[in-house]
């Protein structure tokens, strides 16, 4: 939508977002942290952007995509982005005198994000603990965030929760933060029609989905096109969604331990309604509590974040071939 003001082109976030390349929420985190772009607002305290704000957007996505710190040229001005651009290709943005980060780099930055995160988490503030995985986010990229922050975070979290350090209101409160992210963290380039499909949920009687959550995050940055269900759903709804989305494989994340035997026959009957011809993936910390039924069903079981890649990355290289063979 586009609203006129003083005869100039004014543009709601939503189609700045769609013309630049850049997500919303990532357009609202670099003009809050960075003021990389200063938008007015409407009568009704709607943003709204100039081309020119389109234009610097465009040119700073493509220059972190090259490898730049956004703290480093939030500033610049257009001619300045213009020849940093112009001075570069991506097969020599690394031997600028700002190379990307190595993993060990990532690693211990990291960290250090992980001590202050919890931190926030234990004193119970939302904000601070938002804007540091903002920051976070943006200087180690949703993938290496994931992985090396969040997931250990989450862990940490769970089992202080268990010694009675937290309580569960600290993991809810978490949760929120981290779903208010998310489209940070998901893919910021579409994926093809023809990518692998996946539906991703929790069985019934689980509630926390901050592991179905990430899960189907990690998906997406692995190529698939994702469908996330949320928590607390019977076999028969999940099993419609993998018909109607045609979907080639269903993760579902398992928190809580259980000896109500709700969760094992939860998943002998999602396997026998979505069939063999469907890969059904299972991670979460509980997991290892259903071992037995897991077996018995035959389902892919996480054992780690590098794990779940190569299976995602599996699982798309088998649904290709199988497609190339249909093809032809």
């Amino acid at each position: 939508m586009t609203v006129t003001n003083d005869d100039s082109a004014q543009y709601l976030i939503r189609t700045v977002s769609k013309r630049s390349g850049v997500k919303s929420d990532l357009v609202r985190a670099w003009e809050r942290r960075y003021q990389a772009v200063t938008p007015t607002r409407t009568s009704g305290g709607h943003r709204v952007y100039t081309d020119q704000d389109i234009a610097r957007l465009k040119l700073l996505n493509q220059a972190t995509s090259n490898g730049h710190s956004i703290s480093q040229i939030a500033q610049f001005s257009l001619d300045d982005l213009k020849h940093l651009l112009k001075s570069e290709t991506p097969s020599t943005v690394q031997a600028t005198n700002n190379p990307l980060p190595t993993t060990r780099d990532k690693i211990h930055l990291a960290e250090d994000y992980s001590d202050k995160c919890y931190a926030a988490v234990l004193a119970f503030d939302a904000q601070k603990l938002e804007s540091h995985f903002e920051n976070a986010i943006v200087e180690l990229g949703a993938e290496s965030f994931i992985e090396h922050l969040l997931s250990p975070l989450l862990t940490k979290i769970g089992e202080r929760w268990k010694t009675g350090e937290l309580r569960p209101v600290h993991e809810h409160m978490t949760s929120s933060v981290i779903r208010s992210l998310t489209y940070i963290l998901r893919n910021n380039n579409p994926c093809p029609e023809n990518a692998p499909r996946m539906i991703v949920s929790t069985p019934i009687g689980q509630l926390h989905e901050l592991g179905a959550l990430l899960a189907a995050i990690m998906a997406e940055l692995c190529g698939w096109q994702v469908t996330y269900l949320g928590a607390n759903l019977p076999a028969e709804e999940i099993a419609a969604a993998v018909k109607y989305t045609n979907s080639c494989a269903l993760t579902l994340s398992i928190s809580f331990a259980t000896d109500d035997h709700i969760v094992a026959k939860e998943l002998r009957r999602l396997k026998k309604l979505i069939g063999n011809h469907v890969s059904l993936i299972v991670g979460g910390r509980a997991a290892g509590h259903f071992q037995p039924v897991l077996n018995e069903v035959g389902v892919m079981n996480i054992q780690s974040y590098t794990h779940f890649k190569q299976l995602l990355n599996q699982l798309a290289a088998e649904y290709r071939a199988l497609d190339d063979n249909n093809r032809q």
